[in-house]
Order: structure tokens, then sequence, then C-alpha cells
């Protein structure tokens, strides 16, 4: 049904061997008379090379320098003991503990009810919220 299309390509014949053929005189005149410039002019060619070179090391160094963003600066904490601060560690500490029993009382008591109203509905959801940054905090201080 389908003729088979046989084609008499050379299989070597590539994109670029064809680009090739077609503009290499074009590139053989850019490349001879690029030659024949640098070797007329090669002081001037090396100059404007070292002068590009010393444009390129002042602007690196001055305006294109990427400066590192300013990092804020932490208050300084006051000398304090490490019994003062393991103290003061173990107050917070104590604190949340007692926080989080009042909240699970809360919650126990709320849980226990069969019908649930509104007000009900709203305070366990603000002490689980609450039992959650307690538990958060906690893991940060580890």
């Amino acid at each position: 049904m389908w003729r088979k299309i046989h084609s008499n390509r050379d299989p070597r014949d590539t994109i670029y061997s064809e680009l090739k053929k077609e503009f290499s005189p074009y590139f053989g005149k850019a490349n001879s008379a690029g030659k024949n410039l640098l070797q007329r002019y090669p002081k001037f060619f090396f100059g404007c090379m070292v002068t590009l070179m010393a444009v390129s090391l002042a602007l690196s160094f001055t305006v294109f320098r990427h400066h590192e963003p300013v990092k804020a600066q932490m208050p300084t904490k006051t000398q304090s003991s490490p019994i003062q601060d393991g103290f003061t560690q173990i107050m917070v500490t104590a604190g949340e503990i007692k926080q989080t029993l009042k909240l699970k009382q809360l919650v126990d008591s709320i849980t226990a009810k069969k019908q649930l109203t509104q007000a009900d509905s709203t305070s366990l959801d603000s002490a689980l919220s609450q039992l959650q940054r307690i538990h958060n905090h906690q893991n940060k201080n580890r």
C-alpha cells in the first residue's frame, strides 16, 4: 500500500558539514582579515588587551563587588553565672509543666461531656493550640 522511500543521501553528510561547505569562504576571509589586522598592529591590540584587563580588575574590586549583608548584632548578655541560668531554665520549665497540667485537666473535663457547646469547642481548640505551642517551645530549647 505505502511505498518505501529510498534515500540516496550520503550518511557522512551532516548539518555541520553542509553549513561548513556553504559558509567556509566567508569564514576564511574573516580569518585572514583578522590575522592581517593583528599582524599589522600588534602593539595596539596588546595595549587594548592590557587596558581591558586593568579596567576589569578595577571594576571587580569596586563596582561589581557584592558586599555581605550586615548581620544584626545580638544584644550582649550580661555576665551571669551558669547556676543562675540553670535556675532560670528550671523555673521556666516548671511554669510550662504547671500550665500543661492545667490545660490537660481542662481538655479532660471538656472531653468528658456528652454534648459540647460552641464555647466548649472554642476553649478546647484554644487549649490544644496552647499545648502545641508549649510542646514546640520545649523542643526548641533542647
